[in-house]
């Protein structure tokens, strides 16, 4: 499991703390219930974000996915890489964050990595 530095939210998103920012992606379970992302729809940098809520959407070849905010605070930086290359978050789910995001709080409802799997487990 090399994720084990991450937690997770319900809504498949991962969350890790990195230079006093929290970094925000989907799960490897995400990109695959997603199937081959060709579109990403980003916020602007300073846009608040608010946990439970989205801030953005996922374009797959399946369907339009809300991305859902772990966490509540101020978008610092937006992964503008995603926009000519969303299949990113396919080949690199964990290396391809979506955005960054500061002066965060409502984290109570993040799960471990083992406690996401378990739950993953339910999902399938």
């Amino acid at each position: 499991m090399e994720h084990l530095e991450y937690q997770f939210s319900r809504s498949h998103e991962w969350v890790k703390e990195e230079d006093g920012l929290t970094i925000v992606g989907i799960s490897d379970f995400a990109q695959n219930a997603l199937g081959d992302v060709v579109f990403v729809n980003l916020p602007e940098v300073g846009d608040e974000v608010n946990a439970g809520e989205a801030f953005g959407d996922v374009e797959s070849v399946k369907a339009v996915s809300d991305l859902v905010s772990p966490v509540t605070g101020v978008v610092a930086e937006v992964n503008e890489e995603l926009l000519d290359s969303p299949e990113l978050l396919n080949s690199d789910p964990y290396g391809s964050w979506i955005i960054k995001v500061e002066n965060v709080s409502d984290t109570e409802d993040l799960l471990s990595a083992a406690a996401y799997d378990a739950f993953c487990e339910t999902e399938a």
